[in-house]
Formats: structure tokens, sequence, C-alpha cells
């Protein structure tokens, strides 16, 4: 049976992970090479990809190391450059880098503010800016971008300029697929909630529960209808989709991953 993603070229920014486990970007180089992508795989850190690689590898996957800050245009001009020479072409663009900040306006510093607002929302920029013009030349492409619920609500504590980038991401999508559209390449964002990732163990216990691990994950799985906590193969899943051909007639839009929560009121 043929993959839905066969024959594909993937760019997956934010491809490693803080720790072991399912994040979303490793995740999704797993599924993406599970469907018959090759995947050029980015991020900051080289520890922090070993798994993603070795786990790719081992779903019979083609994968590419690429190493680069991608709040730098040179650098994501140079990653663009070094992935067309290495697999001739580009079909398929993933923005998953992000992290978040704690604080509302008073307690977040300005540097701080600066320092989200280039990690996650200036990089989707520059991404989206490189690339572009390769799908668009060849009049087929999808992008897909990782956004977060703190875009969309509250979420259970004050990260203001975490929460503005990433509704940030959702409105740039909508605006360039439309732009987009005409050309063959559809943009579209994915909406996580509040999943157990590596992220959690790594950061967002100390920021939120005093390094408490179990009660941040008690506190999230309150919210959750569906009562239970997905992980980045579930956000994995969503991008297979829609960047897939499945997904032909999608764009502009988002997929909410966070089992029902966003649609609570508490």
């Amino acid at each position: 049976m043929t993959g839905r993603l066969e024959g594909k070229v993937a760019i997956v920014t934010g491809a490693g992970c803080v720790g072991p486990g399912w994040g979303n970007g490793r995740a999704t180089c797993v599924r993406f090479a599970e469907e018959g992508a090759s995947i050029f795989a980015v991020d900051l850190k080289e520890e922090a990809m070993a798994e993603t690689l070795t786990r790719t590898r081992e779903a019979g996957g083609t994968i590419e190391p690429h190493y680069a800050d991608v709040t730098d245009r040179s650098a994501v001009e140079a990653m663009v450059d070094t992935a067309l020479e290495r697999f001739g072409r580009l079909d398929i663009l993933v923005n998953n880098v992000g992290g978040s900040a704690r604080g509302g306006p008073v307690e977040l510093s300005e540097e701080d503010w600066n320092r989200q607002v280039d990690f996650n929302l200036k990089s989707v920029y520059l991404t989206c800016r490189t690339v572009l013009p390769h799908l668009a030349a060849q009049g087929a492409g999808a992008i897909v971008n990782t956004a977060s619920t703190s875009g969309i609500r509250w979420t259970g504590s004050a990260q203001c300029a975490y929460a503005a980038t990433k509704a940030g991401v959702i409105q740039f999508s909508r605006v360039v697929a439309v732009e987009y559209a005409p050309k063959g390449v559809r943009v579209n964002t994915i909406v996580p909630g509040q999943l157990h990732t590596p992220m959690v163990e790594a950061r967002l216990a100390g920021q939120r529960a005093g390094g408490d691990v179990e009660a941040l994950l008690a506190q999230r799985l309150k919210r959750i209808p569906l009562g239970f906590m997905g992980d980045g193969r579930d956000t994995a899943n969503a991008a297979v989709f829609l960047a897939s051909d499945e997904a032909r007639f999608i764009t502009a839009t988002e997929i909410i991953v966070d089992g029902g929560m966003s649609a609570r009121c508490d």
C-alpha cells in the first residue's frame, strides 16, 4: 500500500525534543516517514535530535538532520538551500518550533517578550518566507504551522507572550493561505492542547507547579473532557492529514487537538 506522503519531501523544524518520548516534532518525523515522506529534520541542538533520528530510521524512513537557528534569516535561507541540494525538491513545511515563558505584561521582561516573538512567530515568518517561492514555483505544496490552545483561550496560567504569538501564528497562516491558494499552496494550523510531551517534565512543571510533575498532569487532565492526555503522536497524525492529498480542499483553517478542552468554559 502506498503511503499517504509517498515521494514527498518535508522540512520539519523543531524536530528534536527536550527529553525522551513523543514531542510534536519527533512524532511528526516518524509519522511522515511511516507514510513515505523523506524528512529534512531541523533543530538547534544535536543532542535533541538523537532519539528522533533513531526512531525515524527504525520506522524505515529517510531522514537528514540539520542544525540551525530558525530565528535567523541567513540560517533559514541556508537551511532551505541545503534541503534542496539534498533532496532536489520541497513539498511540505512543518513549523514546530516554539516554547512558553511565564508571566503577564508586568512580570514578563521586555527581553523575554522579544525572545518569545522571535521564537514562536518570527521563526514561522522566516521559514514561510523562504520556502513559499519554491512551493509556488512548482504549483503545489502544503505548510502546516503549529500553534497552541493558549492562542485561543486561557489555559491555566499567565503567559501573555506565548498566547499572543500563538494567536499570531493562527492568523498569519490564514492570511498566507488565502494569498497562496491560487498558486496551489495550502497553509493550515494545528492547535495542540495540553498534551503530555517531554516538555512537561523538562520545563512546564517548573513554570506552573513548583516542579511537581504529577500535580501539573492532574491539573491539566481535569480540563480535558475525553479524560486522558494525548501526546505528540496526536499532533503528528493531524499533520499527516493536512500535508496529504486527502486535505486537498482544506486551507486557511485549524485543527484543534485537545480532547475537547477548548470547548469548556472553565
